[in-house]
């Protein structure tokens, strides 16, 4: 057996040629331009990377996106202050705080500061919250397009046991929530867990993202799995891979997705998709 390798890069073109209608529809019909705004505190080279990327993705569908770079010294009361402006501006759609901050800035603090009506990212607690009973306004990128992917692929979800490895506020626990929405049995394994490959042999689909470079090896997989990798990690050569030894376990699988090229674009695809819905809510559109 060997895997069908699950194209994230061009899943994400056909759902962004998808939103460039969408942003089309909005200025056609209130004649404004869905807007995005990105805070950055301090000069982490790899959240200027993420950064570039999602101002390319929103203006590539015709998204206004802008970016305000704050020094690394800026105070959590300074940053307040700018969440507080942005969330007043009714010009603006969207706001995004790019993690991680410096250490002296209270993150939980500056995400339930950001209007839950803003928040493109689905890390306010009321978007969170709204994860358990199925009412959040923004489902978080990275686990929506995990489930994107799995639709895409018409890869059922119903009655699956899915195994995510990783119990992250931001992937792991959101993704069993929305997993468990779409009525999958699901089991969350993390750092304290015993004997991991006793769980994951058991799974239907295999969501990893736990930050570990070849975490998971061919023999804790089930024959014909969908496995799923959302860990990206960067080697001392240089090269990025993620969570799941690919070559071994693409070999066993069904579907699995590759590092870089899988989860990744997704992301930032489903944060396109949050700033159409957040400027569709504001001007008091129906979705088209």
């Amino acid at each position: 057996m060997s895997a069908k390798i699950i194209d994230g890069r061009e899943h994400a073109r056909r759902f962004r040629e998808g939103f460039k209608a969408d942003a089309a529809d909005i200025l056609a019909k209130t004649g404004v331009i869905p807007s995005l705004v990105v805070v950055l505190v301090g000069s982490d080279a790899a959240s200027q990377v993420y950064v570039a990327n999602k101002v390319k993705a929103c203006r590539d569908v015709g998204i206004k996106s802008t970016v305000m770079e704050r020094p690394e010294t800026t105070t959590l009361k300074e940053l307040m202050s700018i969440i507080d402006e942005l969330n007043a501006d009714d010009s603006v759609h969207g706001v995004l705080v790019q993690l991680p901050l410096p250490k002296h800035i209270a993150v939980t603090a500056v995400l339930e500061r950001i209007a839950a009506g803003k928040d493109v990212d689905g890390f306010h607690l009321y978007n969170v919250g709204g994860l358990v009973v199925g009412t959040t306004i923004f489902p978080p990128c990275t686990p929506y397009g995990v489930q994107k992917l799995l639709e895409a692929e018409d890869i059922p979800i119903e009655g699956q046991n899915v195994v995510v490895v990783g119990a992250s506020n931001i992937v792991g626990k959101p993704t069993a929530l929305m997993l468990m929405q779409r009525d999958a049995t699901v089991c969350i394994c993390h750092a304290k867990t015993r004997d991991l490959a006793q769980f994951t042999i058991l799974a239907d689909i295999l969501v990893v993202a736990a930050g570990k470079p070849n975490l998971i090896v061919a023999p804790m997989v089930k024959t014909g799995a969908v496995v799923v990798d959302v860990g990206i990690n960067r080697l001392p050569d240089g090269s990025l891979v993620g969570d799941v030894d690919f070559e071994g376990v693409r070999r066993k699988a069904s579907y699995i997705t590759p590092v870089p090229g899988g989860v990744g674009p997704m992301t930032v695809t489903m944060l396109v998709n949050n700033t159409i819905v957040a400027a569709r809510a504001s001007l008091g559109l129906r979705g088209r």
